[in-house]
């Protein structure tokens, strides 16, 4: 592997203004890491990828590469673009292991990071390096929030995620609470009475969106973020139908096929998927179907119905009436996104949201309350995992310089 590692290496054409850096949500530098797998120096190629990113191994694997780094490499225009992602993979694995330092000095000041999904474990990582006493509040067993629960094994192993709570969580100090939700037995005033300094606020999007159209609440309706959470639950029969088309829906499709169900149909309301071309040409390779300008209209115990859409000028969607067509199934499961949930907001005094329910904080993670701070999906709403990564780098740093300025 190492071989077709240098060779894709190699094919870098050293760009004085590399695109590919400008296509990286966090700006990776790509040349230099290159440069230095070329010259031998893996490890500092490792050294520079986990500086810049504290989940290079995650988004190596599940970033989407074809619109980013890779997508605008020059050599994209000729559909042959320096595979980067392999590249990432290949470093950041073969260095991983050698990351063994402890914890950094202690400066005696607590932070509370709640939420343990991409946002969360990149505060922590980061200001764990500053010596802070980090304490990590997880809802659920185990940490990674969406990382762990929202995609597939196939997709982002387990491993990966052990390796780094071993590595960046547990080496370093952080203390982790699993099980416990802040909002319910402990809220945001008891961290704050108990010396937290600063509090962060990355609890995600867990709350499933519904059509809201008869039928939803029936036995063979499922929604995307609870099927996903834990697949081996659920029985969903030989004929599945996925109402989306989405990255979520893509991994619902393919994860229920690797279950059992025989004929998988993923239903767009457009005339083309949401989801990366990458996860679609999958999911095709590996039978799922597709069909377009459909609306659910109502949820049966055999299936559902769909009516057709087209599209106006003004981009809008226009029911054809008449349309209605039965599309039989033995379960449906609703992929249309997620919302927060709002057990914090509706127990903490000060914190605003907008009309979505999302927390409001501005570009440096600041929330209408001093001290709290918050990004990622609970702020902007489902995203991408690097752009959670890159936002909260940003926000890392924001907490370090407020916690800096307060009275010792």
């Amino acid at each position: 592997m190492a071989l077709h590692i240098l060779d894709e290496a190699n094919r870098c054409l050293e760009c004085k203004n590399p695109s590919c850096v400008k296509g990286c949500p966090i700006n990776t530098p790509i040349p230099q890491v290159i440069k230095l797998l070329k010259g031998n120096n893996l490890d500092e190629a490792g050294k520079l990828l986990f500086y810049n990113n504290p989940l290079t191994t995650i988004c190596s694997l599940i970033c989407n590469h074809e619109k980013q780094c890779e997508g605008h490499c020059v050599l994209a225009k000729k559909g042959n673009p320096v595979h980067f992602s392999a590249i990432e993979s290949y470093i950041s694995n073969a260095y991983a292991p050698k990351m063994t330092n402890g914890p950094a000095v202690s400066n005696g000041m607590k932070v509370a990071i709640v939420g343990s999904g991409p946002a969360g474990l990149t505060i922590s990582i980061i200001l764990a390096r500053y010596g802070y006493q980090v304490t990590i509040f997880e809802s659920k067993d185990k940490i990674g929030g969406i990382l762990r629960y929202g995609i597939p094994e196939f997709r982002l192993p387990k491993r990966v995620l052990e390796d780094l709570q071993y590595r960046h969580i547990e080496l370093k100090g952080i203390k982790i609470r699993p099980n416990i939700r802040i909002g319910d037995a402990i809220g945001i005033e008891d961290l704050f009475r108990d010396g937290y300094k600063a509090i962060f606020i990355g609890t995600g999007v867990w709350r499933a969106n519904a059509l809201h159209i008869r039928g939803e609440t029936l036995g063979n309706v499922h929604f995307a973020i609870n099927y996903l959470t834990n697949p081996d639950v659920y029985k969903l029969g030989d004929k599945l139908t996925i109402i989306g088309a989405g990255n979520a829906a893509m991994d619902v499709a393919r994860t229920a096929i690797r279950k059992g169900s025989a004929e998988v149909t993923c239903f767009s309301i457009t005339p083309k998927v949401a989801a990366s071309e990458y996860e679609y040409k999958y999911a095709k390779l590996e039978g799922v179907k597709f069909e377009y300008n459909l609306k659910p209209v109502e949820i049966l115990e055999e299936g559902v119905t769909f009516r057709k859409v087209t599209e106006d000028e003004n981009g809008s969607f226009v029911e054809v009436e008449g349309s209605d067509t039965f599309y039989p199934s033995t379960s449906v499961i609703i992929a249309i996104s997620q919302g927060p949930r709002n057990v914090i907001v509706s127990s903490t005094t000060g914190l605003d949201v907008n009309t979505r329910g999302l927390l409001r904080a501005d570009e440096h993670g600041n929330t209408s309350r001093e001290g709290i701070f918050a990004s990622g999906d609970v702020v902007s709403g489902a995203r991408s995992v690097v752009e959670a990564v890159a936002h909260s780098k940003i926000v890392a740093e924001s907490m370090h310089k407020y916690m800096q300025s307060l009275p010792r």
